[in-house]
């Protein structure tokens, strides 16, 4: 009997097609049946927006666009599918820019904070400040697109170190340059 009810439980959630896992059909449905939604909001908390979780991909932004966009060395988005985003609040506060690329940027009109990117050729997705989330998206940003715009002065990653009489500031400590007769000496 509970087998029958299975078999039916697959047919149903599948039409067409039968899986003979059912730990791997119970989770397929879990997930399309997961109403989970992350929230997310602008600075002054005018505009509030959310998405499905999970987000489908994340990414840096290293573009000069993204770059004075954000005012920031990089911009980080995470993308979504169209139908799986909402503004929950303050529709009529988002102004618009289009520039002549095809790529739209949506801000708040009240603060500024960067709301969605928007690209012609991706008409069905929208991408999203990461920063705009406190909570997890699904998705970790493990691309880096536009790298070769990447600006000398952004941080990659060096070890930082606490700045002496500064609580909670860290600093890159400069290079050491080797003097001349350390130079010599290593070349004999």
């Amino acid at each position: 009997m509970q087998r029958r009810m299975q078999a039916r439980a697959r047919r149903n959630l599948f039409p067409g097609r039968m899986l003979s896992n059912p730990q791997k059909i119970d989770a397929v449905a879990a997930r399309k049946k997961s109403n989970e939604h992350v929230p997310g909001n602008c600075l002054c908390g005018a505009v509030e927006l959310e998405i499905d979780f999970p987000a489908f991909w994340a990414w840096h932004d290293h573009s000069s666009a993204s770059r004075r966009a954000h005012g920031a060395a990089y911009a980080t988005y995470i993308g979504v599918w169209r139908k799986h985003f909402r503004v929950t609040k303050g529709r009529k506060r988002i102004t618009r820019f289009e520039d002549k690329t095809g790529a739209a940027r949506s801000f708040c009109a009240r603060c500024g904070t960067p709301l969605i990117y928007e690209w012609k050729r991706s008409p069905h997705m929208i991408n999203i400040p990461r920063a705009l989330f406190t909570t997890r998206t699904g998705r970790e940003p493990r691309y880096h697109l536009n790298i070769e715009e990447r600006q000398d002065w952004a941080y990659t990653g060096e070890r930082l170190v606490p700045l002496k009489g500064y609580p909670g500031v860290v600093w890159e400590r400069p290079k050491t340059k080797k003097r001349r007769r350390d130079i010599e000496n290593s070349s004999l």
